[in-house]
């Protein structure tokens, strides 16, 4: 008879569900009572839902403009509002929440209720690329409430710093549909791919860290006529034949956030978005899109600052950021430490 020699099961949690690793880290945090735990399932339900919708996309009638134009000034797509109501409809009916922003809505939805945390989102990021089949996503951000737990929500739990949030994440809806999202540096960043076929997001990427340094650079060069000197000089520098520090780099842009940073995220390199004479604040939106990717970024070990020069005894980093209004614009530089350390050295050099 043939002798097996037992194996114990390898120490990783690659397989798991999505629900599952949420219930695992609330199980390590002294004192949880369950409410966050809860809000996550509903952003993961919530997730679901709008998967189903992308997949329908060149099927059912949600592809086009609705003809509107949102609080950005941006041409509003079917598939934003789509998305929009179906986040907004499970997180107000889940009662965990006492404010929830959205990039589509002018202003918040406050609610009663003593939900505990406020929540800001891009309910679809990069929709001008839906018809395309380009990977779109969700991008969200959690905070704990300030105001008093009894009263309706208040602006004021949402204007926190990034410093502040308790978890971020995003939805890449691409040739795949993954779940990645970070409750802080202690716990990691994990990705979950969804099975289509159970509904299930599985653990796929297990803390994912960012690599010390890349080879691919992401801006749209595009605007480059626009760009202060100190960006044109850095774009010169990461396309210079040099073997030492291996460049030159790749260019890689998509033109949706959640893609091109999922990508830098995974395989390390830099995102930059700079301000430029047409967007003098930026472009991203700091609560929606900016401190989720920074909150995600530093946890796994990168940088994400606004790419301007530090001011005296101050900071640019995204996270320290006081935000002053809900659809409040920044610059963003994310991604590898030493690439984003090159980054600031050209602002050094040459102003911005």
């Amino acid at each position: 008879m043939q002798q097996h020699s037992w194996r114990p099961v390898p120490p990783s949690s690659v397989g798991i569900t999505l629900e599952q690793h949420i219930s695992q880290q609330m199980a390590m945090s002294p004192g949880a009572t369950g409410h966050f735990t809860a809000l996550l399932y509903q952003v993961m339900l919530a997730a679901k839902l709008v998967d189903a919708r992308v997949r329908q996309a060149g099927l059912a009638d949600v592809l086009g403009l609705t003809g509107e134009t949102n609080i950005q000034g941006e041409r509003v797509q079917k598939l934003d509002l789509v998305a929009n109501e179906i986040f907004c409809t499970v997180l107000q009916r889940g009662m965990r929440t006492c404010a929830i922003a959205s990039e589509e809505l002018e202003t918040a939805i406050l609610l009663d209720g003593g939900g505990r945390y406020a929540v800001a989102m891009d309910p679809l990021d990069g929709s001008s690329n839906i018809d395309c089949n380009v990977t779109i996503g969700t991008i969200f951000g959690i905070w704990r409430r300030r105001s008093e737990s009894m009263e309706r929500g208040q602006d004021e739990d949402l204007l926190q710093p990034g410093s502040a949030l308790r978890a971020a994440g995003y939805i890449a809806y691409g040739s795949s549909t993954m779940f990645v999202y970070s409750t802080g540096a202690k716990f990691g960043v994990h990705g979950f791919t969804l099975d289509p076929r159970i509904g299930e997001f599985f653990l796929s990427h297990q803390d994912i860290r960012v690599p010390s340094r890349g080879n691919t650079y992401s801006v749209n060069e595009g605007n480059s006529s626009k760009w202060e000197p100190s960006t044109r000089k850095w774009v010169e520098h990461m396309k210079e034949d040099d073997a030492a520090s291996k460049r030159p780099y790749g260019a890689r842009y998509v033109g949706s956030l959640v893609a091109d940073a999922h990508r830098t995220l995974i395989k390390g390199g830099i995102f930059a978005y700079p301000a430029d004479r047409k967007s003098p604040k930026g472009k991203l939106r700091l609560q929606y899109e900016a401190n989720p990717m920074a909150f995600l970024f530093e946890a796994a070990g990168g940088r994400a600052i606004t790419g301007r020069p530090k001011p005296a005894g101050g900071s640019n980093r995204i996270l320290d950021v006081r935000p002053e209004s809900l659809h409040e614009r920044t610059p963003l530089v994310i991604g590898s430490s030493d690439d984003v350390e090159t980054y600031e050295r050209f602002l050094g050099e040459t102003g911005a």
